[in-house]
């Protein structure tokens, strides 16, 4: 449960896990930020999976879309604000409880402090490995001359603009000489 993010994310080896092969992914346009420090990040693509939350008898499904990531995580996927919404579901993170409505009675699932503290542990190490990846980027900076183009971009062109050398007067009026206005030199005659 995650209310603080406006997507779904599920990782890639849930999709490996569910036996669903990456070719079913669709084409994603999202970008998102906030989870790698510093960095947008483009998923692998997005799909559209039923989450059925409770038993046979009450239950609640809805079809939801999931943009797809491969990274190491000690979750399956995250729900978001989205999901929230579609299965008008209330969580409570000091409980660890969601709540949504059943066709019978209130669905609540529940969680344990044992298994969310294995997910804290979990998290501080995969973590970390995000930390030695800004390490390197870090000493990445400290050798790169930033004020340098790369060698491999082409120059860019002198885009500086100069009115008195780049302009020349038109007349805008048949009779008037007086009624000019300034247009660029490389214009042609209409």
């Amino acid at each position: 449960m995650d209310g603080g993010t406006g997507i779904n994310l599920m990782f890639a080896s849930t999709l490996h896990a569910m036996r669903i092969p990456l070719t079913c992914l669709e084409v994603s346009d999202t970008m998102f930020h906030g989870i790698v420090p510093r960095k947008g990040v483009y998923p692998l693509g997005k799909i559209n999976l039923d989450v059925i939350f409770f038993t046979p008898q009450n239950f609640q499904r809805e079809r939801i879309d999931f943009e797809i990531v491969d990274w190491p995580s000690q979750y399956h996927c995250i729900l978001g604000r989205v999901a929230f919404a579609r299965f008008m579901a209330v969580p409570h993170y000091a409980y660890l409880q969601m709540k949504m409505p059943g066709p019978n009675v209130v669905i609540t699932i529940n969680s344990n402090f044992e298994r969310s503290d294995s997910c804290d542990r979990e998290f501080n190490r995969i973590s970390q490995s995000f930390g030695i990846q800004e390490e390197e980027l870090a000493r990445l900076k400290e050798s790169t001359d930033n004020s340098l183009p790369p060698l491999s971009r082409p120059s860019s062109p002198d885009l500086s603009f100069n009115s008195s050398v780049h302009t020349k007067k038109f007349q805008v009026h048949p009779t008037d000489p007086t009624k000019t206005a300034l247009i660029a030199n490389n214009l042609s005659s209409a």
